[in-house]
């Protein structure tokens, strides 16, 4: 998936296309949109096919003089993630570049050993898959369903690092990139057991990695079969979400009728009072498994620069982390009053 990181093989940035025939060693991009796709990405995400590889190149002029050992793909398929995600702003993408393997650096009990033949217990086990139909703006489904989890099988990070594979495999497709994903999350029969394996230490590293670690548009959020318990959760995440994404929040109860408001009962498995049929997990299982080789360079154990630290790169400062901690340290009261 990636290709050379070395800063020093980078073409002068001269601002025109012709600066990837110095590169005969980095793939040279190729574009995968529709014209429909181009269109919304112009006027969505500010991208211009005109000027695509002059912001790829600026992109990587600043990695280069800014973070000479990230340790990052150069590649122009690789750094247009990051472009795409931010709206084609120079700074914000490179802050999300750099968040981007800080979060990898900073939890290793989530990406050492990161691949999908590790992870495969829980594919199998179904608590993350992704629907086989698309939705009417072309998004991807993603389904959770934390009731298929049995903690004492494995650790709660191992369930992260499905959902994390998942959504690196999603965001290689150039149409994920444009048009975003849509998350199904299925709560049905989630304990107060089950759910004080959320702590604050995983909140804050999940809630930091999905809004600013990773180049990915979350368009909506769709909650199902919550119960009490989870409406003490949001209640104290919420405030450690931008605004933006808290408003893609919708917790739809037992509703099904309100879930299909938002997504179409035609691309919904029947336990969803959809029509395409039972929930299958096997095609997507299938998909990621044979994926194996495209992960091994990525997610090689990273080794943080002697010149970096991860305080460095990260957006949040002291004082927001502090805050986060002294709010959730008060969740495990709460959600037994909730229960």
């Amino acid at each position: 998936m990636s290709g050379d990181s070395d800063c020093t093989r980078t073409s002068p940035s001269a601002g025109s296309p012709s600066d990837n025939e110095f590169l005969p060693d980095r793939p040279k991009y190729v574009c995968s949109l529709s014209p429909d796709l181009i269109t919304k990405a112009r006027e969505e995400l500010q991208e211009k096919p005109e000027w695509r590889l002059r912001d790829v190149q600026a992109l990587r002029d600043m990695v280069c003089k800014d973070y000479p050992s990230l340790g990052t793909s150069l590649d122009d398929a690789f750094l247009l993630r990051f472009l795409r995600a931010r709206k084609f702003d120079y700074d914000r993408a490179l802050q999300l570049l750099v968040n981007y393997y800080t979060c990898r650096r900073s939890w290793p009990e989530v990406f050492n050993n990161l691949k999908p033949s590790a992870i495969k217990p829980v594919l199998e086990s179904g608590f993350v898959t992704v629907l086989p139909r698309l939705d009417p703006e072309g998004r991807h489904i993603v389904c959770i369903r934390p009731d298929r989890w049995t903690p004492s099988n494995y650790p709660i990070t191992e369930n992260i690092r499905a959902i994390y594979l998942t959504l690196e495999k999603l965001i290689q497709s150039e149409e994920t990139q444009v048009n975003g994903i849509v998350i199904l999350a299925d709560y049905k029969g989630v304990s107060l057991s089950k759910a004080s394996h959320f702590g604050p230490f995983v909140a804050k590293k999940v809630i930091g990695i999905l809004q600013d670690g990773f180049p990915i548009r979350i368009k909506a959020v769709n909650i199902i079969n919550e119960p009490r318990i989870f409406k003490g959760i949001f209640a104290i995440i919420k405030p450690f979400l931008k605004e933006k994404i808290a408003n893609r929040f919708f917790l739809h109860g037992c509703d099904l009728n309100s879930l299909h408001q938002n997504i179409p009962p035609v691309i919904l498995p029947e336990e969803y009072g959809g029509t395409s049929g039972k929930l299958d997990i096997s095609a997507w299982n299938e998909l990621l498994l044979a994926s194996e080789e495209d992960f091994l360079h990525d997610f090689s154990q990273l080794v943080l620069p002697c010149d970096s630290s991860p305080h460095d790169m990260l957006v949040s400062g002291d004082a927001d982390e502090k805050q986060c901690d002294d709010s959730l340290r008060g969740m495990k009261p709460q959600l037994y009053y909730c229960y």
